[in-house]
């Protein structure tokens, strides 16, 4: 069904962005950090600039950079975000808007059981963290699959604790996860990472504290925006994989799959296709009209849909899945 324009306050989004360039004066004039020469990943100094964008869903000052390692094929903004950055960045998202309504579908009940039925091949987990969890949408649908796990959830913010008050986890924990390794250490049979490891400011860091808090055995489910995807050079900014400013890292699956073999872990599932979302170009037009033009994207969401069988199983899926047991 294609999304529907919702009905948000306007006057009152318009408020507050007619303070954005007063705020980013006064708050702080250090939202990026230092430019880096070279890549997060393998430390070549290869590279090239993949595009240039300003924010392109909440409008606020500002234009972002990601750039490629010619090298690793590994994305990165460049240069980064500070913590007060995303803060500011973060603040006032447009939860409601038609483009993010659409990112949404990947995150559906529908999908999220898929996910949870990805594990069903291996032994029925006791305990499952589920990391940037948000408000448990995923441990809420999983435990359909999964009766008898208990399942725990990470996040920045206060929505985890809202997902425990609903019943949607047991434990929440506030935070970053390498800050609750101490805590948390060898204690889950699952960790799951769905979409979160693009915002995080060093997955490498986030995949040694995930490997750290499973048990000898234990399994790592990570799904990610595929930067490879051919839809990238196609639609340029208005992708919406880039997530500018919000996606800090794009990791190529052979990079992912390098480090969790360093890591000493054993992959044993890679899947390209169940994990392709159907809205690239849906998205596009979304973000180029700034939703004002539902009806418009009656045809994209046609095409998105009906190609999704072919365009997943080519360079035009768009994320990928990958299972690893430590």
């Amino acid at each position: 069904m294609l999304p529907t324009t919702p009905q948000t306050s306007a006057s009152h989004r318009a408020a507050h962005r007619a303070t954005y360039p007063t705020e980013l004066a006064l708050e702080t004039g250090e939202f990026h950090e230092p430019r880096r020469p070279d890549c997060p990943w393998c430390g070549s100094r290869r590279l090239r600039t993949l595009l240039r964008t300003p924010d392109l869903l909440q409008h606020k000052p500002g234009t972002f950079v990601l750039e490629e390692c010619q090298d690793c094929a590994h994305v990165f903004q460049n240069p980064r975000l500070t913590a007060e950055g995303l803060a500011y960045y973060q603040r006032d998202f447009p939860h409601e808007t038609l483009p993010v309504r659409i990112l949404r579908t990947r995150s559906g009940r529908g999908r999220h059981l898929a996910v949870a039925r990805a594990m069903l091949p291996y032994p029925e987990p006791e305990s499952w963290l589920d990391v940037g969890t948000g408000y448990g949408r995923f441990p809420a649908a999983a435990r359909e699959v999964h009766p008898y796990t208990a399942f725990d959830g990470t996040d920045l913010g206060a929505r985890v604790e809202r997902a425990r008050a609903l019943g949607r986890i047991e434990e929440a924990y506030r935070g970053r996860l390498p800050d609750l390794v101490d805590r948390l250490r060898a204690r889950y049979d699952v960790v799951s990472m769905l979409h979160h490891l693009e915002h995080s400011p060093d997955p490498r860091e986030e995949l040694r504290a995930a490997l750290a808090v499973l048990r000898p055995g234990g399994h790592l489910l990570v799904e990610v925006p595929d930067p490879g995807c051919a839809f990238g050079p196609l639609l340029g900014k208005w992708w919406l994989s880039y997530g500018q400013p919000r996606h800090l890292h794009l990791v190529p699956l052979s990079n992912l799959l390098g480090e969790l073999d360093a890591l000493g872990c054993t992959v044993v599932c890679v899947d390209r296709r169940a994990p392709h979302v159907p809205y690239d170009l849906t998205g596009a037009l979304a973000l180029r009209s700034a939703g004002r033009f539902a009806p418009a994207l009656a045809v994209p969401f046609t095409l998105d849909h009906a190609l999704a069988p072919l365009l997943r199983r080519t360079r035009f899926s768009n994320a990928y899945r990958v299972i690893a047991r430590r």
